[in-house]
């Protein structure tokens, strides 16, 4: 199984293409050869193919159709590269979702240096690469875990000790300026003369809070490459003015990188449930709060389940129904457990009680205003069976 959370910035076209792409990419990077060649044979004979990937999408998830022939042909060339080079299956998890990520950047980026004459609607190959996004996934495969993160999302594990106490463990480094080893890496890959500029106000270059990220070309490309760009697509500067220009103390690009951080847990029962989310989650809640308003949620949601009147005398099923009562009322009733995290970090009222007001509130606040009381937020929990 794979799962995965795409925050993005600048618009929304990269995290829009990201969120739809990435994941064949790391099924490429995944299959087998031989699987490959069955699937480049049906290709090139009109044959149809057998699907890679199977999709749990909500039927209101919006998919671009516009690009979808160029996108298959990038991926295509990726799988057919892999075929040329014998590249077998050997390869470790760790660096297929690697290859994924970097692949599918660089694709990207290829994609908007070339002029495609007819427009896309809103995805341009150039528009999704002049936006940016973050991205945190997850590959589940029996006991293996293993998390690819780019950016700001974290990944937390919600672990339940043998005392049915809630434990957080946090399996993603956050990429800015907030993590030591980060800002070293990014400093180091530039000379000393630039020491002062490149990470600036807690952003790099002064402008981008994630150290690492798909997409944002103004951040990677070469001046030269830049500004070619511009002058042969004055169109993209419509109504843009500071697309075109160059970023202040851009001297050796690339400053920003879609290299992820990878880590591998192997599951225990104790696992309970991995939560994934963008960092609008992680500014409003502390990952214990996370973990333990999920853990009593879960525990909610065991006390619900009906009971069978045998073996209880009518002075126990007296008690567990006031319980229950009194349980009800302190919880709202969220079957979903990302929605109910959505609803304590907008809704909270900082001592573990829900204000139905404040989340009215929250929800109903126009887009430009919402910016100043909370980030974007997504999450998607995983619940393991122990």
């Amino acid at each position: 199984m794979l799962f995965g959370v795409f925050d993005g910035h600048a618009g929304s076209a990269c995290a829009q293409a990201v969120s739809e792409r990435l994941f064949y990419y790391i099924a490429v990077s995944l299959l087998p050869l031989k699987t490959l060649i069955e699937i480049e044979e049906a290709v090139e004979s009109e044959r149809p193919v057998l699907p890679v990937l199977q999709w749990h999408k909500h039927p209101n998830d919006y998919v671009s159709t516009d690009a979808g022939k160029l996108y298959f042909n990038s991926l295509r060339t990726y799988w057919q590269e892999r075929i040329d080079l014998h590249e077998d299956d050997d390869s470790d998890i760790q660096t297929a979702l690697r290859n994924a990520f970097k692949r599918l950047d660089n694709d990207i980026s290829l994609e908007a240096q070339v002029d495609y004459g007819v427009p896309f609607a809103h995805f341009t190959p150039l528009r999704v690469a002049q936006s940016g996004c973050t991205a945190c996934v997850a590959h589940v495969d029996r006991e293996d875990l293993h998390v690819a993160n780019l950016g700001d999302s974290r990944a937390v594990l919600g672990v339940q000790g043998d005392d049915g106490r809630w434990s957080a463990l946090t399996l993603t480094n956050d990429h800015n300026a907030h993590n030591p080893d980060e800002m070293q890496r990014v400093l180091s890959e530039h000379p000393v003369s630039e020491e002062k500029t490149v990470v600036k106000h807690d952003r790099l270059l002064g402008l981008l809070i994630p150290f690492r990220a798909f997409g944002d070309i103004k951040f990677k490309w070469s001046s030269e490459l830049l500004n070619h760009i511009y002058e042969a697509r004055p169109e993209l500067l419509v109504g843009n003015e500071n697309a075109k220009m160059l970023l202040p103390n851009y001297h050796t690009p690339p400053y920003l990188i879609a290299d992820p951080e990878i880590a591998h847990h192997k599951l225990r029962p104790q696992d309970r449930f991995l939560i994934l989310a963008t960092d609008g989650l992680w500014e409003l809640m502390h990952r214990q709060t996370v973990v333990q308003v999920l853990g009593e949620h879960l525990s909610d949601i065991q006390w619900k389940k009906p009971v069978s009147g045998l073996g209880f005398t009518v002075g126990q099923m007296h008690r567990l129904l006031k319980e229950r009562k009194s349980r009800a009322l302190s919880a709202l009733e969220d079957e979903n457990s990302a929605t109910h995290l959505i609803r304590h970090a907008l809704g909270s009222d900082g001592c573990g009680s829900i204000e139905p007001k404040r989340i009215a509130k929250m929800l109903s606040l126009p887009q430009d205003l919402a910016r100043m009381y909370r980030d974007d937020i997504t999450i998607i929990v995983i619940h393991f069976n122990n």
